[in-house]
């Protein structure tokens, strides 16, 4: 794909200004496209928040709206590209790795640094024009096929590693939350998958329930290997789900029938990566053990740290085995809040240091919030909305201050009033 010397002048100069304004200038030379315009200037803008290495380079082409709101973020690739096992030796053979659903490729530049052999596979033609023209002006050695998926894995030769981030829209453009309902369909492609690629990873909707993806998967073929569930700065995003090779035997109906109800052994990894360069990563085997603690006995003791668990964590469920390895204590089962008597520096999520514990009685609201005119409100397992108790406590939004309201064990509602740490 090219964009003609004028059409690129008019891009540079109003590069930093409101796309919609621009639309409205017009244009009076023939030579400039301005639709096309347009789409680099919001798309460049959009660049330099969510891909600011690719925005810094000049030449640079951008797809449609749609393409850059479903692409994935240089914080998500480049994690993504760290779970990529190691490639062998530039110049072997088996040293390859495919993207299946190409779309910008902002996944295959980073998953496929260090492969000797890449394969960019996307059936929108002018996805592929721009990614041509990205790979070059990025250095990046590929091959871009115009195909779709089914119809290049009929041919495609074993690799080492393939990439599939199926459509999540449906032909109405409405959104799908199952794999079978996304396109392409992973479920009907697995067992030639398993045949051409030592390993598979598959990026999904996060409002999937990984469970249910991993045993979906693993109704047909024993694959699944890990599970990531990937949030920015406490914003669930993606969900990563790796499958391996080495025991791609399918299940014989009676084997079926003896594993449907065995627990989940996968390891799963909940990371959320933020701003400043850093990782909060919880990583367990398997689904939660049977067993729960509550936080009873720890507020008779007055309890003086609350801790709220990242997104990645409330996505995966992980609740009990957060309370066993950080020796914290569930409010109670449906609050996903946690106590401690003392500081837990590496809690991955939100800590908060208690000042007071208050019930709805009013007596104890106006001792506790005396002279209080505003905090940020969170419900948790509570019948009011944000807006109704905000109403109720007569609070502005905003300040210093933390409500955190639910229910504890004994079904009383209780507000935990909070200062944040760090």
């Amino acid at each position: 794909m090219k964009i003609n010397e004028k059409t690129w002048t008019f891009i540079k100069k109003h590069a930093d200004e409101d796309v919609r304004k621009v639309a409205l200038l017009g244009v009076k030379d023939p030579e400039v496209d301005l639709q096309m315009a347009l789409q680099q200037i919001a798309g460049r803008q959009t660049a330099c928040k969510k891909l600011p290495s690719w925005a810094a380079i000049e030449g640079i082409i951008y797809p449609p709206h749609l393409n850059m709101e479903q692409c994935s973020s240089e914080q998500t690739a480049r994690y993504k590209g760290s779970l990529t096992p190691s490639p062998s030796p530039k110049g072997e053979g088996s040293s390859i790795f495919v993207d299946l659903t190409g779309g910008f490729g902002i996944d295959f530049y980073w998953m496929s640094q260090g492969f000797a052999h890449r394969y960019y596979v996307e059936q929108n033609e002018q996805l592929c024009g721009i990614a041509e023209n990205n790979f070059r002006l990025l250095g990046l050695d590929s091959s871009v096929c115009c195909c779709d998926t089914a119809t290049y894995l009929t041919t495609m030769p074993h690799v080492s590693l393939a990439y599939l981030d199926p459509a999540r829209r449906n032909e109405h453009g409405g959104r799908t939350y199952g794999i079978a309902d996304c396109s392409p369909n992973v479920l009907e492609l697995l067992p030639v998958l398993m045949e051409k690629a030592d390993q598979v990873i598959l990026k999904l909707s996060p409002m999937l329930d990984w469970r249910k993806a991993v045993a979906d998967i693993n109704a047909l073929f024993p694959v699944v290997h890990e599970v990531h569930i990937v949030s920015v700065d406490n914003e669930c995003k993606e969900l990563v789900i790796l499958l391996r090779n080495e025991i791609a035997t399918p299940y014989s109906q009676r084997e079926k029938e003896e594993t449907k109800n065995e627990p989940c052994q996968t390891k799963v990894v909940c990371v959320n990566l933020l701003s400043n360069g850093e990782r909060q990563v919880f990583a367990f085997g398997g689904l939660s053990p049977s067993t729960t603690h509550t936080g009873d006995n720890l507020l008779q003791a007055c309890p003086h740290f609350l801790y709220e668990p990242n997104a990645s964590i409330m996505k995966a469920g992980c609740f009990i085995e957060l309370e066993q390895r950080y020796a914290v204590t569930q409010i109670s089962p449906n609050s996903h809040l946690f106590l401690s008597s003392v500081e837990i520096d590496d809690f991955p999520g939100r800590r908060f240091q208690i000042v007071a514990i208050s019930s709805m009685n009013k007596k104890e609201l106006s001792k506790n919030l005396v002279s209080m005119e505003r905090a940020n409100i969170a419900v948790r397992n509570f019948p009011m909305s944000v807006e109704q108790l905000r109403k109720k406590l007569k609070l502005k939004d905003g300040g210093d201050t933390y409500i955190f309201a639910t229910t504890d064990e004994d079904g009383e509602h209780k507000l935990f009033i909070c200062r944040k740490i760090g």
